[in-house]
């Protein structure tokens, strides 16, 4: 396998000390249960994906982009009764964080992408909190909210459901049970109608919300359908990428 350029761990010194980055990617997972058919490291394998076709997308436009390493552990203290669940707190994810953006800053490295592929995790409180004191620009993307193309996948769900099969099913379908041993991640929801409507939250607990640790049915899911969302939301963010890189952080706003 040739080196990517663009790929931190499958690049060397002498590339990089010939690049002048404009910006670095940091895909973050996390390692949890996934239905019955897919693997612990789904949240992983997706985002660093995506992450790669990404800065490849935009390094194709002109753009210097530097994916890191991805963070396998995410926050699921909801999940930590499901067995080989590995949760770090959000203290912990600000901490690490903190000492990823002290390394860009003194690189000059001054912009960072958080490419975050797991619904658990929230960096907002920690970029807010970072952000005053680094000169490093930092920001946030969830790619499973990038929405699909219009009728793409028929059932909804947020966790193994038929979006992320699909691309489970594109991107490591060795790594994927034949979907008749899938559930049907049916999912428990709040009886309190404020949490329905969405101006009170909870955390869910997961073991009482789901018996599979699936929500949404996975069923319909085939490669074809997740090929398309992973060419449609990398098209997305490499678009997204290529602006951030070339806008001037003291003119960001209209």
């Amino acid at each position: 396998m040739k080196a990517r350029p663009y790929i931190l761990k499958e690049t060397n010194w002498k590339t990089v000390k010939e690049t002048k980055y404009d910006l670095a990617v940091l895909p973050w997972g996390a390692t949890e249960a996934h239905n019955y058919h897919l693997p612990y490291g789904t949240d992983g394998y997706e985002t660093e994906e995506i992450a790669a076709q990404s800065a490849k997308l935009a390094w194709e436009m002109g753009v210097k982009s530097i994916v890191l390493p991805t963070i396998p552990f995410g926050v699921n203290t909801q999940q930590i009764d499901i067995p080989l669940t590995v949760n770090i707190n959000p203290s912990s994810q600000l901490v690490i964080v903190r000492d990823i953006v002290k390394n860009l800053e003194a690189q000059k490295i001054n912009k960072l992408i958080i490419l975050n592929g797991h619904g658990g995790n929230d960096f907002r409180f920690i970029i807010r909190e970072l952000q005053n004191d680094s000169d490093v620009f930092m920001c946030l993307v969830n790619w499973y909210a990038v929405p699909p193309k219009s009728g793409l996948f028929e059932h909804g769900g947020d966790h193994a459901n038929e979006m992320e099969t699909s691309l489970m099913l594109h991107l490591y379908p060795q790594l994927v049970l034949p979907l008749k041993e899938a559930g049907e991640g049916r999912e428990k929801r709040f009886k309190i109608k404020s949490f329905k409507e969405g101006w009170a939250w909870a955390p869910r607990q997961w073991t009482k919300v789901t018996q599979d640790t699936g929500i949404g049915n996975p069923r319909k899911a085939n490669a074809e359908k997740g090929k398309a969302y992973f060419v449609h939301i990398t098209q997305k963010i490499a678009e997204f990428i290529r602006q951030l890189a070339k806008i001037n952080i003291d003119h960001i706003y209209e």
